[in-house]
């Protein structure tokens, strides 16, 4: 049976917005310019969460972490908590009983404590490292496409977005690589609790996974403290943060895992990837500009695939006092949602927002990876990943179409992400004759950091 696709939502009022509504979420950005225009700061009647939508708005935020706190924002106590305060205590009950509790993760985290743990991630991500990264990055990307493009068809989600990224983390964290689906379920299940769209049985459901994940990686730990490697993993097990005068425990260990290393190491740059083929299918005048010079515009293109679609459309901060904003007084201790996918189509800082225009001046000043001292840490790999997934595609495709009838386009019901389920592509590939060999691009020469242009 053929799939419909589903049909754009355009609220007629601020009261029509809801963005627990998954009809809303597949099309949010109508919703989005009405807030920028009628309502910047908008208390969400839902959720109570302060929305915060315009460019130069969240840019504040971002850089002024003085007046909103991560801490308390995310995770245990956080803004998913507060909407049912005994349900989450339920949650933590059943991490004590059957787990680890998870314990605040870096990007729940202030200064000081923020910036000392972040001091260790940033040695194990340092751009030596993540240089050295890239052969493997651009192999497996060829790797992949390599496996289905005499096909002419395949689903571009499961058979290339997910697995690219969570094949390099898993390289990092010393996972094989038979073990990425597994790891796939539970990074499904934390972000669809992160998500805050389930009953209460679904989201014990997703603690019990989360649990799962926790016993598959704790014997990994108690390993690698007798007896450290080269991997990531080991880096974080066995680092000690001076300030601490300690490395991190396991409670903090199973947070870094599921949020910040597997969860935000993949999930991101997997929507990315799969909302970047869906542009170029529903652009064909820019798959045809960037397959004319791709060293002039593939990392422009990659830039504004995060632009547009947003892998994280919006996280929390936490007000530290009073604040006054367009109007709004925002109380202390309130919720805020800063909305980075709505920031990012601002017609105020954005010409021409809407479209995906490959010669964009300055095409890395967006807010999809974050700005200020929480700006996102996988940045850098992120952007390889990207480039050398489209950068492969080039070589080895020269045209692609949806499937007739496959597709409806709808998104993962989430509150802060954007995730396609699916996407069913047919392409003609390029002749044998025609394909380069990976081995012949040097790597290191590919990717140069095109860098955060909003500090």
């Amino acid at each position: 049976m053929s799939k419909q696709p589903y049909e754009t939502i355009v609220p007629d009022s601020l009261d029509g917005i809801n963005f627990l509504d998954s009809g809303l979420q597949n099309c949010p950005y109508h919703a989005y310019q009405q807030l920028r225009d009628e309502a910047p700061v908008w208390v969400d009647p839902i959720t109570g969460f302060y929305v915060i939508t315009r460019f130069e708005d969240l840019r504040d935020v971002l850089l002024d972490p003085a007046h909103y706190l991560n801490s308390m924002s995310g995770g245990q106590g956080g803004s998913r908590d507060r909407l049912n305060a005994e349900r989450a205590e339920r949650m933590h009950q059943l991490y004590k009983e059957k787990g680890w509790v998870p314990a605040p993760t870096l990007a729940g985290r202030d200064d000081p404590n923020h910036k000392q743990m972040r001091a260790m991630f940033n040695e194990a991500f340092r751009p030596k490292k993540i240089n050295a990264m890239d052969p493997f990055v651009r192999d497996t990307a060829y790797k992949l496409i390599d496996a289905f493009v005499d096909d002419g068809k395949c689903d571009w989600v499961k058979q290339y977005a997910v697995p690219l990224p969570l094949i390099v983390i898993g390289q990092q964290m010393g996972v094989p690589e038979e073990d990425i689906w597994r790891i796939k379920a539970w990074t499904d299940a934390w972000v669809q609790r992160l998500g805050m769209m389930q009953s209460e049985e679904e989201e014990q459901w997703s603690v019990e996974m989360e649990i799962e994940a926790q016993h598959y990686f704790q014997p990994k730990f108690e390993r690698l403290r007798e007896t450290p490697d080269d991997t990531l993993l080991s880096e974080m097990v066995n680092r000690v943060i001076p300030e601490w005068d300690r490395p991190l425990n396991d409670n903090e260990l199973h947070a870094e895992m599921m949020a910040d290393t597997f969860v935000g190491g993949s999930e991101t740059t997997t929507n990315a990837i799969a909302y970047g083929m869906k542009l170029l299918i529903e652009n064909p005048q820019v798959w045809q500009q960037l397959k004319s010079a791709p060293d002039k515009y593939l990392k422009t293109f990659c830039e504004e695939v995060v632009r547009l679609e947003g892998p994280v459309q919006g996280l929390f901060r936490m007000a530290a006092e009073d604040i006054e904003l367009h109007g709004v007084t925002i109380p202390k201790g309130a919720m805020i949602n800063v909305r980075y996918a709505a920031a990012n189509r601002d017609e105020r800082e954005f010409e021409c927002p809407a479209e995906l225009d490959l010669d964009r001046n300055k095409p890395g000043r967006h807010l999809g990876y974050g700005s200020g001292v929480h700006h996102c840490l996988g940045a850098p790999l992120a952007r390889r990943e990207l480039y050398w997934a489209f950068r492969a595609l080039i070589d080895r495709v020269d045209d692609m179409r949806f499937t007739d009838g496959a597709n409806d386009f709808t998104v993962a019901p989430s509150f802060s992400l954007r995730a396609l389920k699916e996407l069913h592509i047919e392409f003609d590939a390029k002749a044998p004759a025609d394909r380069i060999d990976p081995n012949q691009i040097d790597a290191a020469a590919g990717v140069s950091e095109l860098g955060d242009e909003n500090g």
